[in-house]
C-alpha cells in the first residue's frame, strides 16, 4: 500500500539497529517524537500534525513491525522497541527529545524514559497505564476487557485475525466513542498494511510477548522524567480504575481523564492532545 499523503509531511528511511525505520516528519524547531500504538502507524497523528507542526519538529516513527518500517521475526518485547526508538534518534544525531506516545507507543515511551532519562526531556502518554505500580483491586476487576489480547497472542489464530482485516476495522471503530473518528479510507490505511503476513505476525508477537513476559513484570526503577498521562473516560480498554495509584513510582506524573472520549485520543480529540502537548511540553 502507498503511503497516505498529508500536507507538510515528508518521509525518510532511517537505518538503525540493523533495521530500516520509516519516519514521517513535519514542522521545525524542538524535536518531538510521536509514537503510535496497535493497530496503527504514523497516520494516527494526521489530525494532530496541523496543530503542532507550527510549534515543533514532529518525528512520527513507525515502530518495528508496523507501517513502513521493517518487520523482523522477533524483537517485539517493549524494551527492545524502546531501544529501537533511541537507536533511531542516534542515527538522526538527536540527543534529547520530548516524546508523545499513544497506546503501546506510550508504554514504550515510559520504558525509554526509565532506561534513558537523559534522552527524554518530557513524556506525554495517551490511553495506556504506565508499566509500573501495582494495579488496584478495582483495576483487576476490569481486566476482562482485555480478553481480545488472548486471541491476538494465540499461535496461528492471532495472525489470521489481523490478516483478515475485518477484525482490525471493527476494533478501531468500537474503541472510539466518536463515530466520526475514522473514515473508511483511514480504516483501510491501518488494516491493509497490518494484514501483510510479516506485520500480522508482528502483531501476534507483540501481544504474545506481553502475555508471556511483560504482563506480570513492571518497569524497573523510578520515573524521573516529568510525565502527563491522558486517557478517555469512555475508553473501553483502559478504564479509569486501571490508572489509580500509578503516581507512586514517579517524581512528577499527572493523570488526566478526557470526558466523552474513547481510546483513540489523537483522532477523537486532536485539539485536546495538541493543546496539552503545547503547554506540557513547552512548545512555543
Amino acid at each position: 500500500m502507498e503511503l497516505p499523503v498529508l500536507d507538510g509531511v515528508t518521509h525518510r528511511t532511517v537505518r538503525a539497529r540493523g533495521l530500516r525505520f520509516h519516519v514521517a516528519e513535519a514542522g521545525a524547531g524542538a524535536p518531538v517524537v510521536l509514537l503510535h500504538g496497535w493497530p496503527q502507524h504514523w497516520w494516527l497523528w494526521r489530525r494532530v500534525v496541523p496543530l503542532l507542526a507550527p510549534h515543533a519538529r514532529l518525528l512520527m516513527l513507525d515502530l518495528r513491525g508496523f507501517g513502513w518500517s521493517d518487520a523482523p521475526p522477533d524483537g517485539y518485547d517493549k524494551q527492545t522497541m524502546a531501544e529501537d526508538v533511541l537507536g533511531v534518534l542516534d542515527a538522526m544525531e538527536i540527543d534529547r527529545v520530548r516524546l508523545v506516545g499513544h497506546d503501546w507507543g506510550g508504554w514504550i515511551g515510559f520504558l525509554a524514559a526509565l532506561s534513558a532519562p537523559e534522552r527524554i526531556e518530557r513524556l506525554m502518554a495517551l490511553s495506556i497505564p504506565p508499566p509500573f505500580g501495582r494495579p488496584s483491586p478495582r483495576a483487576l476487576a476490569e481486566a476482562w476487557r482485555l480478553t481480545y489480547v488472548l486471541a491476538l497472542a494465540a499461535p496461528v489464530v492471532g495472525e489470521r485475525l489481523v490478516g483478515s482485516q475485518g477484525f482490525v476495522r471493527r476494533l478501531l471503530k468500537s474503541g472510539a466513542a466518536d463515530a466520526n473518528a475514522f473514515t473508511d479510507a483511514d480504516l483501510d490505511a491501518f488494516a491493509t498494511v497490518l494484514a501483510e503476513p510479516a506485520r500480522a505476525r508482528a502483531s501476534a508477537q507483540l501481544y504474545r510477548t506481553f502475555l508471556t513476559r511483560e504482563a506480570v513484570r513492571t518497569g524497573g526503577g523510578r520515573l524521573r522524567v516529568p510525565a502527563l498521562l491522558l486517557s478517555g473516560d469512555r475508553d473501553p480498554a483502559v478504564r479509569p480504575a486501571m490508572l489509580e495509584g500509578r503516581e507512586g513510582r514517579a517524581d512528577d506524573l499527572t493523570i488526566e481523564m478526557v470526558p466523552g472520549c474513547g481510546h483513540f485520543l489523537p483522532e477523537e480529540r486532536p485539539d485536546v492532545v495538541a493543546e496539552r502537548a503545547r503547554s506540557f511540553l513547552g512548545l512555543g
